[in-house]
């Protein structure tokens, strides 16, 4: 039986990058310790950490840094999706055997293809190993809540959807209405903007980026603990920074790691992202700085 109780705040790492281009492992080890020392429940590897970008070798590695220095303390989510249901297989095995606890598979989009074939992808995937899958549900690689529910019934570790296609809030209600007894469970995600609305709706946790675990851990202990408006509250407060960090991976990778420098995460090394991406411009980053420290980040 796969792990059903994963709840709570999953932040996405970003690879920390050097100029250069190469991975910066110690940076890594320091921004999964800083993860961890905030309470985080679990955390990921996924597509605002770049993994599309890494080399096989570095996809392995990187897994098995973030596993060593997470060693039991959260749960560990590695993104396998491929174009190929071979390839994600592959991948998918790999990450478990590596200790992964779940995995995060998105469907292939590069060639349109039939919904039936989609769900057979993650049917095999799921058949395949032997820990919980988070379906991954973004705007250019949709799983529709009626999709997601045919795929929980078609194998138990596929348990998890990460809702991100827009507008989330009424897609998340849709996938709780629709899963019935199939034993979907519901996590939100695009950089957290509509948590609560999500929460109040059935999801059971959120998969945000890498800048603020602090906040978003404060904001589910609120929320856990009945203080609604307490939550809400300290969710407004962040709403500018959140929303700033909401501009799309092509130039909030390094955005993300610019605020991680700022706030003692990792260090100014590695703040870049590996090419094809836009880098912000001087005048955003003094922006960012002044929300930085207007909301006593820094």
């Amino acid at each position: 039986m796969p792990d059903r109780s994963m709840t709570g705040i999953f932040p996405i790492l970003s690879t920390p990058f050097r100029k250069d281009g190469s991975v910066h492992y110690e940076d890594l080890e320091r921004q999964v310790e800083w993860f961890v020392d905030s309470g985080v429940h679990g955390l990921g590897i996924a597509m605002a950490s770049e993994v599309y970008k890494l080399t096989g070798p570095e996809r392995d590695e990187v897994l098995i840094s973030v596993v060593k220095t997470v060693d039991g303390r959260a749960k560990v989510v590695m993104n396998t999706g491929a174009e190929g249901t071979d390839v994600a297989i592959f991948q998918s095995k790999q990450a478990q055997e590596l200790g992964a606890d779940a995995l995060m598979v998105r469907p292939p989009t590069y060639v349109p293809t039939v919904a039936s074939e989609v769900v057979e992808y993650f049917g095999r995937i799921g058949e395949a190993v032997s820990i919980p899958i988070f379906m991954q549900d973004q705007s250019n690689a949709q799983v529709p809540p009626a999709m997601a529910v045919q795929c929980a019934r078609r194998h138990e570790n596929l348990c998890y959807i990460k809702v991100e296609t827009p507008p989330t809030v009424p897609r998340t209600a849709e996938a709780a209405k629709l899963r019935g007894d199939s034993g979907l469970i519901l996590f939100g995600g695009a950089g957290g903007a509509f948590f609560l609305e999500e929460l109040r709706r059935g999801s059971v946790g959120t998969m945000p980026g890498s800048t603020m675990p602090d906040v978003w851990v404060r904001i589910w202990d609120l929320w856990q603990r009945g203080d609604q408006d307490g939550a809400e509250r300290e969710f407004h407060r962040y709403a500018p920074i959140i929303r700033t960090l909401a501009q799309g991976l092509g130039l909030s990778n390094t955005i993300y790691k610019y605020v991680m420098a700022r706030r003692g995460a990792i260090s100014s090394e590695s703040i870049y992202a590996r090419s094809p991406s836009l880098e912000p411009d001087e005048m955003q980053l003094r922006e960012v700085d002044r929300l930085l420290e207007e909301q006593e980040l820094v």
